[in-house]
């Protein structure tokens, strides 16, 4: 089986081309191809498939081998990779857990494409403990706090992913640091059930809560995150965020067979 290997600000994606419907793999053979002394090593693994009415359709799995809710630095990875086999030119239109997502490529420069991916609207968030909570295609929990780049993420992420205020199924957990050119992220994924260098649904839901902190309406807020910076840009209307953009490169490391 043919594979890629891609990343997006550092979090990383086994991607396969399975539109002929041949690759099967079980939630044992996803574990052991992401696992970073056994397999491969990803965050995740994500199959391009078949679509009867878009481009393309995009089904993520994460680490544990588990299928998993919408990736966005996956998202724009597998836009990248669908240029690189022919299937698209410059725009998308592909389909995933959470829906229908549109894409562009604004520049290529070698094995480093530039994606815009359009994150589904996000209509309500709750405060839990006084932090924000929101879905962004998959659930995240945002905490304001400083010298982030200090801070046990792994430890405090992981007492937070299992509380029972997000059971059943948990949550991903978000800390961030406002500066003077933006904001600092960083993310514990469940699933991962680690920190990753980047979390592209975590960074777009750490931007639409910071424009709640702040009274924002409209912008295009700058994001770092320890795997490279990235940019998110909405529209705010009333409670609801609507027009939201997920910005950033996408690059292929290597390919190979397994």
């Amino acid at each position: 089986m043919d594979f890629y290997k891609y990343h997006g600000t550092g979090n990383d994606f086994i991607l396969i081309d399975n539109r002929d419907g041949r690759a099967m793999l079980s939630e044992e053979n996803i574990a052991m191809l992401c696992h970073r002394r056994f397999g491969i090593g990803a965050d995740g693994l994500i199959f391009l498939g078949l679509s009867d009415k878009f481009d393309f359709d995009m089904r993520y799995f994460n680490a544990d081998g588990k299928e998993g809710t919408m990736c966005g630095n996956g998202g724009r990875c597998i836009v990248a990779f669908a240029q690189r086999l022919g299937l698209i030119s410059g725009k998308c239109t592909f389909n995933s857990i959470d829906g229908v997502h549109q894409a562009s490529i604004s520049k290529e420069e070698k094995n480093t494409v530039y994606v815009s991916l359009q994150m589904q609207d996000v209509q309500n968030h709750q405060l839990i403990d006084g932090n924000i909570f929101m879905e962004t295609g998959s659930p995240h929990y945002v905490i304001f706090s400083e010298n982030v780049s200090q801070m046990d993420v792994f430890r405090k992420g992981k007492e937070l992913r299992f509380d029972k205020k997000f059971s059943p199924d948990g949550t991903n957990v978000n800390f961030v640091e406002i500066r003077d050119d933006g904001i600092f992220v960083r993310t514990f994924e469940r699933g991962v059930e680690d920190e990753t260098l980047s979390c592209g649904t975590g960074v777009t839901a750490s931007a639409l809560a910071y424009a709640i902190e702040k009274g924002i309406e409209k912008a295009n807020i700058g994001i770092k995150t320890p795997g490279g910076k990235l940019n998110v840009k909405f529209e705010k209307n009333g409670d609801s965020f609507e027009n939201i953009w997920l910005e950033g490169p996408a690059q292929m490391v290597f390919s190979g067979k397994t």
